[in-house]
């Protein structure tokens, strides 16, 4: 089938329906923190990071220790839904370290490997819960690629994938799609008006910041109303925090700035500490109405996960790693200002939230034209959006100024070379990059 480097085997063998990997055209070997290693021994900095699932960096040291350790002592690996002393670490860090000290009370449920897993098990306890069926869903929304979650995801070309009619869902404008138009005034409107054609729906399900949506931010006044309308109705509100929880946007969950609690929060990605399938469902007790069996998954027990994910959790104990990202998704948003004001063609603009940001452009080909510059240089970055027009930063939490750095450098000359001008004049995005990228 040819040597390890030799990529015909891909291409002869794999499936059409591999997508990261025509961007990044590499056979990957080695990872450590923020760094790829090819077959060929060129290295590269990550700013995908598993699309959010390496928020502690490729193989972090402490996480890795721990499975190593795991593993010698013959700790048992695949349980089912079966009680494990890994599973019940898990348990009692998540409860301990995350969800007693935000004051929030939620059962842990346990529905499978993926994302997607935990988004069907969330639409299940909204169903069941309230015995309606409609759920509200947003504009650019992506909550995976099953079925239901297909359903309330907006983006046209993932839908076509299904295959078949998906129902069940009314779609509304998320914040700031139509500019000034209160899309939670006109949910609450909607389910107010015996008229409006809108039963009361089982659930709203919404992002925080849509990740594969293009970046967009909902605001905190926004939030607060949907959570309002949708208590006052008795409407189930899930938070799809996949993406955006684990630390993306600086807190632990993001909506923890907004001053709400959903009644069901979707974790999975880097929740398994250093790439480890795992995925919850965190719901209010009296919404956790599924019957023994109603939900199942061969790999609802990965211990492993649990293991990594402990440890991972674990360094959340200490308010200086929070502080740490904070910090480090300040840096990264001066960058992007001046960035934009140094290279304003085609409406260069900043968006996102935390180390959850990017840039997006309107015309849609810039960013993949960044993004494919950025490789040659020794860069792994994504595009966002329908039409993939943002280029989205998502570097690891953990990774070090002189990496940041490195990698905003290698953004800058990629952006200069797409759009073929010189600086305009202003802050320089500054001698501190210049300066750590050539160490």
């Amino acid at each position: 089938m040819g040597s390890l480097d030799d990529r015909a085997v891909f291409e002869t063998c794999e499936s059409a329906i591999r997508s990261y990997c025509r961007n990044f055209p590499a056979v990957f070997v080695t990872a450590s923190g923020a760094t790829l290693t090819d077959a060929s021994g060129r290295r590269y900095l990550d700013f995908l990071s598993g699309a959010g699932t390496l928020n502690y960096g490729h193989n972090n040291p402490a996480i890795k220790q721990r499975v190593i350790d795991y593993l010698a002592a013959d700790g048992i690996v695949h349980s089912l839904d079966l009680h494990t002393s890994a599973k019940q670490r898990f348990i009692e860090e998540m409860v301990g370290t995350i969800l007693r000290p935000r004051g929030l009370d939620y059962r842990i449920a346990f529905p499978g490997p993926t994302g997607a897993n935990a988004v069907e098990l969330a639409l299940k306890f909204a169903r069941r819960s309230t015995g309606r069926h409609n759920v509200v869903a947003f504009t650019n929304a992506y909550h995976g690629m099953s079925q239901g979650a297909l359903a309330v995801s907006g983006t046209r070309s993932k839908r076509a994938g299904a295959g078949m009619p998906l129902s069940g869902v009314t779609r509304l404008p998320y914040d700031g799609y139509l500019g000034d138009l209160d899309s939670a005034a006109l949910l609450e409107k909607m389910l107010e008006d015996p008229g409006s054609g809108v039963d009361p729906p089982a659930a709203v399900i919404l992002e925080t910041i849509q990740g594969e949506g293009g970046l967009n931010v909902a605001g905190a006044h926004w939030l607060r109303k949907i959570r309002q309308v949708t208590a006052r109705h008795g409407v189930v509100l899930i938070v799809d925090d996949i993406q955006a929880g684990c630390g993306r946007t600086g807190s632990f969950f993001s909506f923890e700035p907004m001053g709400f609690a959903p009644d069901v929060v979707c974790l999975s990605k880097a929740l398994g500490g250093m790439g480890m399938p795992l995925s919850v469902v965190l719901v209010r007790p009296d919404l956790d109405v599924l019957a023994p069996g109603q939900h199942n998954g061969t790999f609802r027990g990965n211990n492993l996960a649990f293991v990594a994910g402990t440890a991972a959790l674990e360094m959340w104990r200490k308010p200086a790693f929070e502080a740490g990202i904070r910090d480090r998704a300040v840096r990264v948003a001066d960058a992007l200002a001046e960035l934009v004001v140094r290279y304003p063609e085609h409406g260069a603009h900043v968006r996102g939230r935390g180390l959850m940001c990017g840039i997006g452009w309107s015309s849609a080909a810039v960013a993949g034209k960044v993004s494919k510059e950025a490789f040659a240089r020794g860069l792994v970055i994504e595009t966002s959006g329908a039409e993939g027009q943002v280029l989205k930063l998502m570097p690891p939490l953990t990774i070090d100024e002189r990496e940041l750095d490195a990698g905003l450098a290698i953004i800058e000359q990629s952006i200069a070379a797409v759009v073929g001008a010189a600086p305009r004049p202003g802050p320089v995005i500054s001698e501190r990059i210049a300066e750590n990228a050539a160490m």
